[in-house]
């Protein structure tokens, strides 16, 4: 059965704006006009969940729904709203986490920025929010988002068999990452791990489903992570083996017990180092540690920061590998280090 609410077409903006936000809005058929003994008026196509979700309108069966084609691309289905100037700033690529759709929209689209947010919703019918980007900011590289439409900004995005529980206003979630969170997943089984900057759990939350190491212990201290990776621990039923500690990493990790430590941040990594191969046994272990780097030093500086902190306590370094994770910034490099420390 396909629903609409008839309309007099003055109001039809209007209920369309709130059924978009409310999330009722079939984003599959065509808003259309119609003539009745009564007058014109506009069907407006919504889903069940319109029953929950408006008062004072009445619902009705409709007969012969017209169907949408899902647009090809974002600046096609933009192209009769746009000018030619506007078409070409349209973003390229956008980020979906969940039902959440994360887009960057430049400044001279402000004025675009909810017609644009309704093309990307009727490219993916199965998305209920789109949140505008402004990127990553402060300590604890919260991300800056704008709401655009929907009416939350909370989901679960499953990926490589995992689930993470976020809200995309408060914590990051980097799809950059993606290939390095797969390779931890294969990593550390029967291990005593720890994970220094845990976040929401993006790369010991796929350890522990797919690699079930004996321990470990993650340590993050924004309490809203921190309260995604308590969830998320839960959604993923690993508690079990996953410890959750919310405190700083420099004097929570514990000693002495570790084979393995995950250092997933960047910034300012490298200060933490030390506590970091305190945390390993003493007879040593294995270092995953990140870094924001210039690529002329791509290749050298983590390698010598990790060198010179092993060297302050007494221990040996093997560089294992080291690896690109992504482009950071023009001219810097996020990569990591696989390094093993011993006596």
């Amino acid at each position: 059965m396909y629903r609409v609410i008839r309309i007099a077409p003055e109001k039809g903006e209007e209920l369309r704006r709130k059924a978009i936000l409310g999330g009722f809005l079939d984003t599959t058929r065509k808003i259309r006009e119609v003539s009745t003994e009564k007058g014109n008026f506009l069907e407006i196509p919504v889903t069940e969940a319109a029953y929950d979700s408006v008062d004072g309108f009445r619902i009705i069966e409709q007969e012969n729904p017209e169907f949408l084609e899902k647009p090809s691309s974002l600046k096609k289905s933009l192209k009769s709203f746009l000018s030619e100037a506007e078409l070409a700033c349209v973003p390229a690529g956008w980020q979906i986490l969940g039902d959440i759709i994360i887009v960057d929209i430049p400044e001279i689209l402000e004025n675009k920025k909810i017609r644009i947010a309704e093309a990307l919703l009727l490219m993916y019918p199965k998305c209920r929010t789109v949140v505008r980007d402004f990127g990553i900011e402060g300590q604890f590289r919260q991300p800056k988002r704008e709401l655009l439409l929907g009416n939350g900004t909370e989901t679960v995005h499953k990926e490589h068999g995992c689930f993470f529980k976020q809200d995309v206003t408060k914590v990051m979630y980097s799809k950059g990452n993606l290939e390095e969170r797969k390779r931890m997943s294969m990593l550390g089984e029967g291990e005593v791990v720890a994970d220094m900057f845990a976040g929401i759990g993006y790369f010991s939350i796929p350890m522990a489903v797919h690699s079930r190491p004996k321990k470990i212990t993650g340590i993050e201290i924004n309490p809203e992570s921190f309260a995604y990776l308590e969830e998320n621990i839960r959604l993923n039923k690993v508690e079990d083996i996953f410890v959750p500690i919310c405190g700083d990493c420099s004097k929570a990790t514990p000693e002495g017990t570790a084979d393995r430590v995950l250092m997933g941040y960047v910034g300012t990594t490298h200060h933490y180092l030390e506590p970091a191969i305190k945390a390993l046994k003493k007879s040593g272990g294995i270092l995953h540690y990140h870094e924001t780097v210039p690529e002329s030093l791509a290749r050298s500086r983590p390698q010598e920061r990790i060198k010179k902190a092993a060297c302050k306590l007494g221990k040996k370094v093997e560089i294992l590998e080291i690896r690109r994770i992504k482009k950071y910034s023009p001219g810097v490099l996020h990569v990591v280090v696989d390094a093993r420390i011993f006596k």
